[in-house]
């Protein structure tokens, strides 16, 4: 069974830095593309990150792209998302998972979700 541990999250004030990680285990990790996902209140998960198998491409939508940074470290099972200058709007519970796809254009691979780590960015 698929299991994804994110961890990391807080309460930063805005133009602050957090570093995120997710612990996968029960999959072939170095064979998936992973993904950091987040949701706020009231709005559809996102996706916020997209990093290749073997960590030779990544991909960001523009709401994030020069402040986040998505890496992964086989050996350990773990991905990461190195977050720079938050903004409010950044506020959100995030999410790892597999994907499959191509670019940005990727779907969640597992249906387990692990429980998320809350960001919050204060102004």
């Amino acid at each position: 069974q698929v299991q994804l541990v994110e961890s990391g999250g807080g309460l930063v004030q805005a133009g602050g830095s957090l570093r995120l990680s997710c612990l996968a285990s029960g999959l072939i990790f170095r064979f998936n593309a992973m993904a950091w996902y987040r949701q706020a209140p009231g709005k559809q998960r996102e996706l916020v990150a997209v990093i290749s198998s073997t960590s030779s491409s990544t991909n960001y939508p523009d709401s994030v792209k020069g402040r986040f940074t998505i890496s992964r470290d086989n050996a350990k099972n773990t991905v990461y998302l190195q977050m720079n200058s938050l903004k409010p709007e950044d506020t959100a519970v995030y999410y790892c998972n597999g994907v499959f796809g191509s670019g940005l254009k990727v779907l969640p691979q597992y249906d387990s979700w692990g429980q998320g780590t809350q960001v919050t960015v204060s102004s």
